[in-house]
């Protein structure tokens, strides 16, 4: 019987994959939440983040914990942003362009400092001491794309044609998986085989299930997605001055996630031939993921001189709680099919409901290295540079009891796809009096294996800022730039691979941000 055959003993899950899979968790999840950018307060944008070896700047506990050793005076900040997304997508030679524009708050949070004076600064060698709380944004999500093109859908079988496949086969090997034409209404009804099945997209052949999209010679394709949400840190951060040259600090992180994505997919026939029992199909997604972890940030900084500072802080992994829910719906357009399967309802139209998925499982991102250095320029200003290196393949996910095999099979997969990065953010700043200009680079290196997927990206930044005695106000902006690729769906048929069409994103991200703070 030459019928494509699943076979299931393990979930194999095809590399930058957003969405179409039997759990809703794939090695995109584990780069998206490993994938960090400190985007906290509007004077730390200006020069790209580059706040290791500075300090005395709320971003620093989340970064460097040992920059809260550099406050002298207690201080309270507030940081709203508006973010502007920009994507052009590429997919089968076809070109679309989308947009987002989302307001979020990118940092709340207060620094109480105990300063020695006078004569008790003479006498102690701890000159200050602080402790923060408060939020930093390090992560945001916030994304549309959306892209199009034709395909030739697999003919069914004798057609051996590898680059001949469609999204559809998602659903007749979920229902192979689950069921057999005779036990077909014993499929889990939360699954993608039963939404094939109750929207007659499958039909029965060889004693499997099939798509009817076998039956048109050309197919349509159009994804949509809208992404929405972030990472969100409450930094809890204690840190002291020693001797006006080491300053020591630590951070208990608890990050929160929250991630809600709406996946479009539909294929129409483009064949031109009526009646073929296949018209068009449309299978919607929506996913929220909600997650908090935990992690310890330690770090110092050292003065070797007065004009030279030099940082080094560990992050441990992050430990996620995490939790999962998934809706899904299918409406599909048969033509004639269920008339010639003798239905008494011969409306062409189908619509299918899964049961909602609600899935709890654990998650643990790399440790982190940010080493840096700063070079003081008296009063007029500095340069400043973090290199930060961060091993992605180490994510792993942790499920409980029957899904240990799927645990095994996904953890591999971010083993195989991801590798260490490195990180490097470079910024200045200089001041005039009450004012000062400030200037940034960042760049992240690739986290996969595969020379041939370009998952770089790049800051650009820039930023003014007035300080007073008491008060100080921060205006920074950050371009971004990243380009990345996807398969628009996964495959799995044991030893047959489907050679899948790769979409390419190119995302033009901007990050506006403005900082209000007071010193008392």
């Amino acid at each position: 019987m030459n019928i494509r055959t699943y076979l299931s003993a393990t979930v194999l899950l095809a590399a930058n994959t957003a969405g179409f899979n039997v759990l809703a968790q794939d090695e995109t999840d584990a780069l998206r939440y490993s994938y960090l950018s400190p985007q906290a307060t509007a004077r730390s944008m200006g020069f790209a983040g580059a706040v290791g070896a500075l300090g005395g700047d709320f971003t620093s506990l989340s970064v460097n914990p040992a920059g809260i050793g550099v406050y002298r005076r207690s201080e309270f900040t507030f940081t709203p942003s508006l973010k502007i997304n920009g994507t052009k997508s590429t997919y089968q030679n076809t070109e679309t362009n989308d947009n987002t524009t989302r307001f979020t708050i990118n940092n709340l949070g207060v620094v109480f400092t105990s300063a020695a004076e006078g004569q008790r600064y003479e006498r102690s060698k701890w000159k200050s001491v602080s402790f923060g709380v408060g939020i930093n944004r390090i992560a945001d999500f916030s994304r549309n794309y959306t892209y199009n093109g034709s395909i030739t859908p697999w003919q069914g079988p004798g057609d051996n044609d590898l680059t001949h496949n469609s999204a559809s086969e998602i659903f007749s090997i979920d229902a192979n998986n689950n069921a057999t034409p005779t036990t077909a209404n014993q499929m889990p009804t939360n699954s993608r085989g039963y939404l094939g099945y109750q929207s007659y997209l499958l039909d029965t052949l060889g004693g499997a299930f099939v798509p009817v999209t076998i039956y048109s010679s050309k197919l349509n394709q159009q994804k949509v997605v809208q992404e929405r949400g972030g990472i969100t840190d409450i930094a809890i951060s204690l840190g002291a001055n020693y001797m006006e040259k080491l300053m020591l600090g630590a951070t208990v992180g608890i990050p929160s996630i929250i991630y809600k994505r709406d996946i479009t997919f539909t294929e129409s026939d483009a064949s031109g031939v009526p009646n073929n029992f296949f018209n068009n199909y449309q299978y919607t997604e929506s996913l929220v993921t909600r997650g908090t972890g935990v992690n310890l940030k330690l770090g110092a900084i050292y003065k070797p001189v007065d004009f030279l500072r030099l940082g080094l802080a560990v992050h441990t992994p992050t430990y996620y709680s995490m939790k999962d829910v998934q809706d899904m719906t299918l409406t599909a357009n048969t033509e004639n099919f269920k008339y010639v399967l003798g239905s008494q309802d011969t409306n062409p139209i189908t619509k299918a409901v899964a049961d909602q998925s609600v899935f709890q499982y654990n998650m643990v991102t790399p440790w982190r290295m940010v080493a840096s250095a700063a070079a003081i320029i008296g009063k007029y200003g500095f340069i400043s540079a973090d290199y930060e290196y961060v091993d992605y393949s180490s994510t792993r996910f942790k499920y409980d009891g029957i899904y240990k095999d799927q645990q095994t099979a996904l953890n591999q997969v971010i083993k195989n796809t991801y590798k260490g990065a490195s990180i490097l953010r470079v910024g200045v700043e200089g001041r005039i009096d009450i004012v000062s200009i400030r200037l940034g680079f960042g760049y992240y290196g690739s986290p996969y294996k595969n020379n041939s997927t370009n998952g770089q990206s790049m800051n650009v930044t820039a930023g003014v800022g007035f300080r007073l005695d008491n008060w100080f106000v921060d205006f920074g902006v950050m371009h971004t730039m990243v380009q990345d690729q996807e398969y628009p769906y996964a495959l799995n048929y044991g030893t047959i691979s489907p050679v899948i069409p790769t979409a390419t994103i190119k995302s033009s991200m901007n990050n506006a941000a403005l900082t209000v703070g007071v010193k008392f």
